[in-house]
C-alpha cells in the first residue's frame, strides 16, 4: 500500500474521467461512434478498419483535449482535415467540427444517464480533505464543472483546471505539464510537494515532464506496465489502496470541509 504523508505532501491532483467518475467509457463510445462514423463515410463501401477503444484509445485520444485527440488519431491513419474555426458545427468536416460532434455525443449520455462516481475515489478525497490535503481536479474535458455538478463532486475540490483553461490561457494540454503545474501554481504548492492521480497514459508522462513528487498511475483495465513505463511512480486499481497519514500539520487541527 502506498503511503501519502501530509509531512511532506501539500496537495493531490486528480484527473476526473476514469479516476473519479466512471465517464472514460463514456468518452471511449463517443469516440468509437465518431470515428467509425467518420471512416465508414470515407471507405464509400470498400473496406475499412473500425477505432479500436483497447488501441486507439489509450494511443491516441485519452486525456488530451478534444481536438487534439481527434488530429492524434485521424493522423495515425494518414488522414489530414482542415482545422476550421472554433465556430464550425458538428456537421463539418474540420477539426473542430470532429471535435464538437464527438462532444455532442458526451454531453447526450450525461444529460439521458447522468454520471457515477468511483465511491472509493470520492472516499479518498473526503479523507484527504479532512487531513489538510489540498484538492484539485486536472481534466482535458471542457465539460468537467458539468460532470462533476452531475455528480454533485464540485465541492471536493479547491481547484479546478480543465479544457476551457486550456484554451482560455493557451495552455497545452497532456502529455504536456501545463494544466496539473497551473493547479499547483492556483493552489500554491511546489510540484515537488504534489501528487498527481492518473489513468491516461498521457496523464502520467504530464505527471512526470511537471516534477511531481509522486505519479500514482489508476489502472481500471489492466494496463499497469503501459502507465509504469510512461511515468507512474505506483499503479492502484483502486484509490482505497492508497493510504494517507496525517502527519504534523494534521495534528496542529488543520483540516478542510
Amino acid at each position: 500500500m502506498q503511503s501519502i504523508d501530509r509531512q511532506h505532501i501539500d496537495a493531490l491532483l486528480f484527473d476526473l474521467d476514469g479516476v473519479v467518475t466512471k465517464t472514460a467509457v463514456v468518452h471511449a463510445a463517443a469516440w468509437k461512434r465518431l470515428f467509425d462514423e467518420f471512416l465508414r463515410r470515407g471507405a464509400s463501401g470498400q473496406p475499412w478498419q473500425p477505432f479500436d477503444i483497447e488501441r486507439d484509445y489509450r494511443a491516441h485520444v485519452d486525456g488530451k483535449p478534444r481536438r487534439d485527440g481527434v488530429r492524434s488519431f485521424l493522423e495515425s491513419r494518414g488522414i489530414f482535415l482542415p482545422e476550421g474555426t472554433p465556430d464550425d458545427g458538428p456537421d463539418a468536416e474540420t477539426i473542430h467540427g470532429l471535435a464538437e460532434r464527438k462532444n455532442g455525443y458526451v454531453l447526450a449520455h450525461v444529460e439521458q444517464k447522468g454520471v457515477e462516481p468511483y465511491e472509493a475515489a470520492v472516499a479518498v478525497i473526503r479523507a484527504a480533505r479532512a487531513l489538510g490535503f489540498k484538492t484539485a481536479v486536472v481534466s482535458a474535458s471542457e465539460n468537467c464543472a458539468a460532470v462533476l455538478a452531475a455528480a454533485s463532486l464540485a465541492e471536493l475540490f479547491d481547484v479546478r483546471v480543465d479544457g476551457t483553461d486550456i484554451d482560455r490561457l493557451g495552455l497545452r494540454g497532456k502529455p504536456a505539464p501545463d494544466t496539473f503545474l497551473e493547479a499547483a501554481r492556483r493552489l500554491g504548492v511546489e510540484p515537488g510537494r504534489a501528487v498527481v492521480l492518473e489513468d491516461a497514459i498521457a496523464g502520467v508522462q504530464a505527471g512526470r515532464a511537471g516534477g511531481f513528487a509522486l505519479v500514482v498511475g489508476v489502472d481500471r483495465v489492466g494496463h499497469a506496465e503501459t502507465l509504469r513505463r510512461n511515468g507512474a511512480d505506483v499503479v492502484v486499481t483502486q484509490l482505497s489502496e492508497l493510504e494517507l497519514a496525517g502527519g504534523a500539520a494534521a495534528r496542529r487541527g488543520e483540516r478542510r470541509p
